[in-house]
Parts: C-alpha cells; structure tokens; sequence
C-alpha cells in the first residue's frame, strides 16, 4: 500500500469505516521501520489523507485540519 492514502466519504459511517481501516494500514506499516507515526489530515467535509510521518513520534496518531 502506498501513502499517502486519500479518503473521500460520503457519510459518516463510511467516514469512520474508511478512517479507521486507512489508520490500521498505516500502523502496519509503520510498525515495519518504527520511524514514523501516523498523520490524518482532514482538508474538507468529505476528504482526508492518512500518511506516515517522521514529524510524529513513532507510535501515536495525529489529526489535523487543513481547511
């Protein structure tokens, strides 16, 4: 799988559906350097990235809001 991974929902169940299957294939992989943690970043009411990120300490999520 690559990241970043883009989401773009349609309703909030799928949202969380969606959200949390992105993050658990992000901390897969995360878990295989242990470098990175994980950053969502939500750049409107129905679009998001799930990405790998150095700036996050290895082991914890952040979210952000880019709009």
């Amino acid at each position: 799988m690559n990241f970043p991974l883009t989401l773009t929902v349609s309703d909030r169940q799928s949202m969380d559906s969606q959200l949390d299957d992105a993050v658990a294939a992000a901390k897969a992989h995360a878990l295989t350097g242990k470098r990175h943690g994980i950053l969502v970043t939500r750049h409107g009411a129905d679009t998001f990235t799930v990405d790998l990120s150095e700036a996050v300490p290895f082991g914890l999520t952040r979210e952000c809001q880019a709009w």
